[in-house]
């Protein structure tokens, strides 16, 4: 298991229905002592570190993109659509923040209107990417959906603006109180009831993109509540939630990357992977024998090209059921597997054939594999009963190219077949 799934298991516990609660009265505390400490602060880091969040945040809603147009799942398009919000609104009102003299960054003031806009607007699309995406998984048309959620996370900025600007500034800051800003609490509730989302969807066995996700909620709860305790522009209490806001961005951004990687391999195995024996396809065996007839041209060493066909597929579909034939597959293509080396290459060749890729063999190990295989599939010990015939190449004493190479083994394959037909239509004799 990597650290990733470690973690979310991990997670599924107590522990994770435990940490946004528990950190939260931690950062209380934390910041309830930083309110008293006596530190000057300093626009210009404040601000660097505003704009990096900023960044941050839109390379992260690149990545949750990316991940849109792979998996074409809603969630990362909503929270890339805010992402992208937040961060512009984040990287371009550094600007203002950088010019902030000391007396104006001590000084007792309403909350940054993009602070507030912008923790408001992610703890709502929080909460509201996973109910999309229980109800409306999957998008059908992805450039519709990708406006439609870049103009709803517009107009919620919008109204959150129009809301703020208007709210009575005693009711806003509220200098010596708890809590001096008591609207952080409101985003703050809404990235709680997040988190407790994100737990339950690892709990029910969620993919390595809700890892992250669950993280940032609860980071970003505690920010809110930090950042609620803040009596002053850029005291040391706000400072605080600046960094917890950093570390949430590049936790999503980590394991967006994270995500990123596996969702490509996935593809990338899918492409050369058979779908119903798991072996690899028709394009992955080409790829193969492209490689091997390189290496052999090299080094002049052989290796084999091994072909199977399953027998009697047809009559097995039409005498037990296609679900029976699908199984009789399967079960051939396990031989194969269980039967291969780390460096060989098996495949499902077409629709009943197979084929096998052996590196460094020689006739004879070829002939011992293609035997071996046979027989184990002859008595595998399931019903019905199945058998294979075969055929092999040796490059390059048969040929040095993929076409002349699958010509020869499959002129040996049906050799191989005329046999056990003849046989069969003997023993079908005899049986009269």
């Amino acid at each position: 298991m990597n650290r990733l799934g470690l973690t979310s298991k991990l997670l599924q516990g107590a522990l994770g229905a435990w940490l946004p609660l528990v950190g939260g009265v931690g950062m209380l505390v934390l910041a309830a002592i930083l309110r008293n400490l006596p530190i000057s602060p300093d626009p210009v880091l404040c601000a660097q570190l505003q704009f990096t969040s900023g960044i941050v945040a839109i390379a992260f809603a690149g990545a949750a993109f990316v991940r849109f147009r792979g998996t074409e799942e809603r969630m990362p398009l909503i929270l890339a659509a805010g992402f992208v919000v937040v961060g512009v609104a984040l990287a371009s009102s550094s600007l203002a923040a950088s010019s902030l003299s000391p007396s104006e960054a001590t000084a007792s003031l309403r909350d940054p209107m993009t602070w507030v806009i912008g923790r408001t607007l992610l703890a709502i699309l929080f909460l509201a990417a996973p109910m999309v995406q229980r109800r409306h998984a999957s998008s059908l048309n992805p450039a519709r959906d990708l406006s439609v959620a870049l103009i709803f996370a517009v107009l919620i900025s919008l109204l959150l603006s129009s809301v703020h600007r208007h709210l009575p500034p005693n009711l806003v800051v509220q200098p010596g109180r708890f809590f001096p800003r008591p609207g952080n609490l409101v985003p703050a509730a809404f990235f709680l009831v997040a988190a407790l989302s994100y737990h339950r969807r690892l709990k029910n066995g969620s993919a390595y993109f809700d890892v992250p996700l669950y993280f940032a909620a609860v980071i970003n709860l505690w920010c809110s509540i930090v950042a609620a305790q803040s009596d002053r522009r850029l005291d040391a209490t706000f400072a605080l939630a600046a960094v917890l806001q950093f570390s949430s961005y590049a936790v999503l951004l980590g394991g967006a990357f994270v995500d990123n990687i596996h969702l490509f391999r996935d593809v990338h195995r899918l492409a050369v992977t058979d779908g119903i024996t798991g072996l690899a396809n028709y394009r992955r065996l080409i790829e193969s024998l492209e490689m091997e007839i390189q290496r052999t041209g090299r080094t002049g060493r052989p290796f084999a090209l091994l072909l199977f066909d399953l027998d009697g597929l047809k009559k097995i579909n039409d005498e037990f059921g296609h679900q029976v034939g699908t199984r009789a597959l399967c079960r051939a293509a396990a031989v194969l597997h269980s039967g291969s080396r780390a460096i060989d290459t098996s495949a499902r060749h077409g629709g009943d054939e197979f084929a096998m890729v052996l590196p460094e063999t020689t006739e004879q190990g070829a002939q011992e594999v293609l035997a071996r295989i046979c027989d184990r599939v002859a008595h595998d010990g399931q019903q019905p009963d199945i058998s294979l015939s075969a055929g092999f190449a040796i490059c390059p004493r048969d040929g040095n190219s993929v076409e002349t190479l699958m010509d020869v083994a499959d002129r040996s394959l049906y050799r191989m077949k005329a046999q056990h037909k003849s046989k069969q239509t003997l023993r079908n004799r005899v049986a009269v």
